[in-house]
């Protein structure tokens, strides 16, 4: 079974730091872009980060350059998104995800999601 499972959330302090997990099990990600989104109650889900495979690019979204790092490693199969200098308006479910995989068994592309991880930032 395909699995996205992501980790490294929690309560934190406007100010603080913290780093999500993305582990990947079932197949390997290592050829494929992963990305990071986040939804806060209310709200729609939204773009956060990406590293395409290798790590050759990385982009992020405006409301996290300069306090965001993405990184890969491919041995683990995890992607790591480490989050600096958090503010409140970053408190959401932060989500992994893997799109456009290709699934020999399905001749087609699948985009995967993991469960979820929540980050809650105090005033």
């Amino acid at each position: 079974q395909v699995q996205l499972v992501e980790s490294g959330g929690g309560l934190v302090q406007a100010g603080g730091s913290l780093r999500l997990s993305c582990a990947a099990s079932g197949r390997t990600f290592s050829h494929y872009t992963m990305g990071w989104y986040r939804q806060a109650p209310g709200k729609e889900r939204e773009f956060v980060a990406s590293i395409t495979w290798s790590g050759g690019m990385i982009d992020y979204a405006d409301s996290g350059k300069g306090r965001l790092t993405n990184s890969r490693d491919d041995a683990k199969d995890t992607v790591y998104l480490q989050m600096n200098s958090k503010k409140h308006e970053d408190s959401a479910d932060y989500y992994c995800n893997a799109p456009d995989v290709f699934v020999t068994e399905l001749a087609s592309a699948v985009n995967y999601w993991g469960k979820g991880t929540r980050v809650t930032v105090s005033a």
